[in-house]
Parts: structure tokens; C-alpha cells; sequence
């Protein structure tokens, strides 16, 4: 009998990443900072680059996945949507790969999906360093499943291979400096972490 090793739960692993995200953030000095009433008062950027890694939400695959990726952002509107604010819109678009183990017939199939996300991205600049940003959107996804095991007689049908559906992200970040953040994000169908580099 195979053993499999039990991980946490995208939900909960969703939780934990954004208590700790939270919890770090320095309130009081947020509570003083004015930044976000100052509008076009952030990094200038040509595009951000921004490698992660990820767990992917079971909606499209019976398990929690997991798995590396990247987004890429071009800044479009400087100065936002609010002109009396501080904040920005870009458009982004992404590559990530999913594994999942052991999960759609009975613990014996596994599958690796691409997910292709391209979303617009609403940044708010609260604080010297800290934004948080929205990010609607859609995500292509690929799948490259495994079959039933030959002993298994009148096999399901799988999980879907090929599919566009909504996605819907939100996220902060924590700017280093005005080259470098860590990034959070949030959503469906999928949560990240990862470094921001803003050439």
C-alpha cells in the first residue's frame, strides 16, 4: 500500500501566509504615512518580474496542487483610476505549473497543469513600503492527466484538461526598496508567494 504524506490544506496554508504577511506590517508608522494621498508618489517601473511559488485550490483537480510560476506586469496607467490617490494599473500575465499527486480516482492518478493568467492589476501604494493590489482577470488552463490504472474497471470521466475560467486575485507587498518587494497574492485559483523585481 502506498503511504502519501499529508500536507496542509491550501486553505490553511492561505491563512498562515496572510496572517504572517499582516502581522509584519508596522501599523503605527502605516497609521502616520500619508502616502496614499499622495498621487504618481511611488517607484517609477518599466515592467515588474516576479517568480513565486504556489498551491492551486482543488476546483479544477480533486486535491490541493502545488508548484512554481511567474507573473509579468506592464504598468499602463501612472497615475490610476482615482486621481485624488495614490495608485496605479497595470496589465499582467502570468505562467505557472501545477503538480497534483494522488488525488482524482481514488488516491491512484495524478496530473501537471499550466495555468496562464492575464489579469488587470490595481495597485494602491498605502505606505513608503507597503501596496496591496486587485487583480480580476481570467486563467487558461492546460492538463496533462494520468490514466486509471489498467485494474480499474468502468473508469470516470477526469478532471477537465482544457479550460478558461475567471480568476480573481488580491495582494500586498513589502518594497525592500524601489527595485525589490515581497509579494503576497491571494485568490483564485491560486495563492503565491514570491519576489518582485522592478527594472
Amino acid at each position: 500500500m502506498r503511504a502519501y504524506l499529508r500536507l496542509p490544506s491550501a486553505t490553511a496554508l492561505a491563512a498562515f501566509v496572510v496572517g504572517v504577511f499582516v502581522a509584519g506590517a508596522p501599523a503605527s508608522n502605516a497609521r502616520a504615512d500619508d502616502t496614499v494621498k499622495r498621487p504618481g508618489d511611488h517607484p517609477a517601473y518599466a515592467f515588474e518580474v516576479e517568480p513565486h511559488v504556489l498551491l492551486g485550490w482543488d476546483d479544477v483537480y480533486a486535491a490541493d496542487g502545488f508548484g512554481v510560476g511567474a507573473r509579468f506586469s506592464i504598468p499602463i496607467v501612472d497615475n490610476g483610476f482615482v486621481p485624488s490617490i495614490n495608485n496605479s494599473v497595470a496589465i499582467g500575465f502570468g505562467l505557472d505549473l501545477l503538480h497534483y499527486d494522488g488525488c482524482w480516482f481514488a488516491g491512484n492518478c495524478s496530473a501537471n497543469y499550466i495555468h496562464i493568467p492575464v489579469v488587470m492589476q490595481w495597485n494602491f501604494y498605502v505606505a513608503q513600503k507597503w501596496s496591496v493590489f486587485g487583480e480580476p482577470g481570467l486563467v487558461i488552463f492546460h492538463g496533462f492527466i494520468d490514466d486509471c490504472p489498467v485494474t480499474v474497471r468502468n473508469c470516470p470521466i477526469g478532471p477537465r484538461q482544457t479550460s478558461v475560467e475567471p480568476a480573481l486575485y488580491l495582494g500586498g507587498r513589502y518594497h525592500f526598496n524601489d527595485k525589490l518587494s515581497l509579494t503576497v497574492r491571494v485568490g483564485f485559483p491560486s495563492i503565491s508567494i514570491g519576489l518582485s523585481f522592478f527594472p
